[in-house]
């Protein structure tokens, strides 16, 4: 009986070439991987221009103060896709509101953005039956109040199931 001794393969240049294009292929497809997801998703654009909204600001300050001088509070609440709004002054009356619109914007995804009109209801809060996608959303809400500017405020909340968490 023979025995061969089994000899180990030798390294040649085709397996060095091999390793190689593999290492650089991974690299390569992994930048155009993430190259095309940040060419597919959020822009980074917060403003259209950044000088006009820098003009805007102080503007923008003083009149959520005038506005936090009323003590308005305005209640956002979401239950199996429905969404109601609601505000009360700061004796816990209800105001009367005319209408209500509300703008739901992902934080870093503008390609989901959508605005809806809530309607109002028998007993004065405004609603509305709508889908909600689950998720992170910035909710503004703006109310329109006979003979005052519009009440304006934003959240961030978290849908899950249709509802607010």
């Amino acid at each position: 009986m023979s025995t061969r001794a089994i000899q180990p393969r030798a390294f040649t240049g085709r397996h060095m070439l091999a390793i190689m294009v593999a290492f650089f292929g991974v690299i390569i497809a992994v930048n155009l991987l993430m190259a095309n997801f940040a060419r597919t998703s959020w822009t980074g654009l917060v403003v259209q221009n950044t000088y006009v909204a820098s003009q805007q600001f102080n503007e923008r300050v003083a009149e959520q103060r005038a506005q936090a001088a009323l003590g308005w509070k305005g209640k956002l609440t979401i239950v199996n896709g429905e969404i109601h709004y609601s505000l009360t002054d700061a004796a816990g009356a209800p105001v009367a509101i005319d209408s209500v619109t509300a703008s739901f914007r992902r934080p870093a995804y503008e390609a989901e953005d959508w605005q809806v009109s809530l309607q109002r209801e028998a007993d004065g809060p405004f609603s509305i039956a709508t889908p909600l996608r689950d998720g992170i959303w910035i909710v503004s809400t703006e109310a329109s109040v006979a003979n005052r500017e519009p009440y304006r405020e934003a959240r961030r909340i978290v849908v899950f199931d249709g509802a607010e968490r």
